[in-house]
């Protein structure tokens, strides 16, 4: 891959892929009542760079299509944290939030115009109303933990959407949270954890850091595969390498509201991506 600061044609990878993949977007098979419960996602969500990575967009696409088009998508990303929780704008076609910094002008001009979701939303926050106010914020769309995913895995922008904040960066409260979501899922409504398996910046600066990644991302892996939650409750402490691969929480609790809302958490749950890039683990999660 080239500089990320500045490839040869910024988003050139995405055209690609939309040039190709379109027209089987958008005919893919609705979900139905008899495919049961969707599975929970975690998604390791990529920033712009994603867009000029023809492999990664691929693997997400090819993700999305093993299973049937959901009717609707709820999606907590790592770059929202707002208490009490909050729901973003549900209006078709509401711009995106471009919450990163540094990037070809081309990046800020990208669309993802969803559908309207104002159903969606209602329904949302009758899920939670037992348990939790619930803001709208009209005027926020989706940011880049939400739409750089959901661009590569639904190009035609046929499903409508709406992103929640995190209620704080408990890995707890990620995990109940994604407990009051699941019953969406017995609707054909996807849940999605946005966040990355591993997001350390200082392995950009020192390579000789990248056996911390990769001890992260394995101890990670097989907690997963073995359904210990409380080991993935207490990462900061049982986990190698965690200061490294997550200076900050924000990237790796939204794996706890995966987890959450999977029915048997942690017991059906691979991995559907598993790659290192730019020296981090990208790793993607399917929780049945």
């Amino acid at each position: 891959m080239t500089d990320p600061f500045n490839p040869p044609i910024p988003a050139g990878a995405y055209d690609d892929l939309l040039a190709e993949v379109l027209a089987q977007a958008r005919a893919q098979r609705a979900w139905e009542p008899s495919d049961g419960p969707l599975p929970a996602l975690f998604v390791s969500h990529g920033a712009p760079p994603t867009l000029d990575d023809p492999r990664w967009l691929a693997d997400l696409f090819a993700w999305s299509q093993s299973m049937p088009k959901p009717r609707a998508i709820v999606v907590v990303s790592a770059h929202w944290e707002n208490a009490p929780l909050a729901i973003s704008a549900s209006s078709a076609g509401t711009p995106l939030y471009y919450d990163f910094g540094g990037f070809h002008p081309r990046y800020y001009t990208l669309q993802y115009r969803t559908p309207q979701a104002t159903a969606l939303a209602h329904q949302v926050a009758g899920t939670l109303a037992d348990t939790t106010p619930l803001h709208q914020h009209v005027d926020r769309g989706l940011d880049h933990g939400a739409f750089i995913p959901l661009m590569a895995m639904y190009p035609a922008a046929d499903v409508p959407v709406v992103q929640l904040s995190m209620p704080s960066l408990d890995p707890t409260a990620l995990l109940r949270l994604g407990e009051r979501l699941r019953p969406l899922r017995e609707e054909g409504i996807l849940v999605i954890g946005s966040g990355f398996m591993t997001h350390s910046f200082e392995i950009f600066r020192n390579p000789g850091l990248a056996g911390h990644i990769t001890a992260f991302d394995e101890w990670a892996d097989d907690a997963i595969t073995r359904g210990d939650i409380d080991a993935l409750l207490n990462y900061r402490l049982k986990a190698p390498g965690a200061r490294i691969a997550h200076p900050t929480a924000d990237h790796f609790v939204p794996l706890l509201l995966t987890l959450g809302a999977s029915t048997n958490p942690g017991k059906e749950a691979t991995s559907a991506i598993d790659r290192i890039v730019f020296g981090n683990s990208i790793r993607s999660v399917q929780a049945a």
